[in-house]
């Protein structure tokens, strides 16, 4: 079993920064672990992608987030980071991490984490 935890999230101003960490629980020695990301959910709306790291370190972002935040992860001890810089009221949202966790010969299963809040003030 994966279970991701994050942490980090809290209220800032507009402009301000803040850093999201997720590390990946894994029950046994059978998993392994490819693509991490972030996802968000502001009230009312449907969950968005907002970034992901490969296994390979390779990138992806949404448009409104590029330029602003940078994913990355530490691989031997199962973690990835959201920086997060020039926040905006938008920004606000509760912030999940996802964690692609893969068995041999199973389908990959989409491993989510409870979510932390970040709230951008104006």
């Amino acid at each position: 079993q994966v279970q991701p935890v994050e942490s980090g999230g809290g209220l800032v101003q507009a402009g301000g920064s803040l850093r999201l960490s997720c590390t990946a629980s894994v029950s046994g020695n059978i998993w392994s672990l490819g693509s991490m990301g972030w996802y968000r959910q502001a009230p009312g709306d449907q969950r968005e992608f907002v970034a992901v790291m490969t296994s390979g370190g390779a990138t992806n972002y949404a448009d409104s987030v590029k330029g602003r935040f940078t994913v990355s992860r530490d691989n031997a001890n199962r973690m990835v980071f959201l920086q997060m810089n020039n926040l905006k009221p938008g920004d606000t949202a509760v912030y999940s991490c996802n964690v692609a966790a893969m068995r041999v010969g199973r389908p990959i299963t989409q491993c989510w984490g409870q979510g932390t809040q970040v709230a951008v003030s104006s």
